[in-house]
């Protein structure tokens, strides 16, 4: 069983404000994200005038296209965000750095404890360790009971992929997404620095499929 995807506030605000949401779900599918990331990128989109074309993709895409995942307390999702950052979820649902990425990975371990193989969307560098983290537990779990995985990716791998799949048509292309990107997150690094440039990713382009989108504009 593969549950959609589960995307971070920051990765999601910089894809909507730049109008590239139709390229992300194209590379991932259908995707999904917890309540208190909707409400962050809201939030962002109405406080500062680069991200307010988020607010306006949040509200056009249909749940066929991105999910809201409830945040409501139940015992499992309760159990995961203790065992990922020590503090009760009630307790942690009020509010603090790093909530979105906290509620990202919890609602991943919960689906993956149920047997799903789930996909993260996480560029922070914590919410990254903490995903990692995770994975491995249930990398040791698996060896003795039956559950599913989490694969942790950002931005760096949606557009690896996008390449691959010949949804970005050339290194121009490229250049532009990535740059207007970075310009609303700075904790990107260079393009320089990835591995989006190299020969071997772009002679390894092939024939792309659909999810069911028109072009990425």
């Amino acid at each position: 069983m593969t549950d959609r995807p589960i995307i971070d506030a920051g990765p999601g605000l910089s894809f909507f404000s730049i109008n590239k949401e139709r390229l992300l779900i194209r590379v991932l599918g259908p995707i999904s994200a917890p309540e208190c990331v909707r409400d962050e990128i809201l939030r962002k989109a109405r406080q500062q005038t680069r991200f307010k074309p988020s607010e306006i993709v949040v509200n056009k895409l249909s749940d066929r296209w991105l999910r809201w995942l409830s945040d409501d307390v139940t015992d499992e999702l309760a159990a995961a965000v203790q065992r990922i950052c020590g503090l009760p979820m009630e307790q942690r649902l009020r509010g603090g750095k790093d909530l979105g990425e906290t509620m990202v990975v919890a609602h991943a371990v919960v689906a993956a404890e149920a047997g799903a193989h789930v996909t993260v969307l996480i560029d922070d560098g914590a919410g990254a360790r903490a995903a990692t983290k995770e994975l491995k537990r249930l990398d040791r779990i698996r060896k003795s009971a039956s559950v599913g995985s989490i694969t942790l990716v950002n931005t760096a791998t949606v557009l690896e992929k996008a390449v691959t799949a010949r949804y970005i048509e050339d290194r121009g292309e490229l250049k532009e997404i990535y740059q207007r990107l970075r310009d609303l997150d700075d904790g990107l690094m260079p393009i320089d620095r990835t591995a989006l440039l190299r020969p071997e990713l772009w002679n390894s382009r092939s024939e792309g499929q659909d999810n069911g989108l028109a072009h990425s504009r």
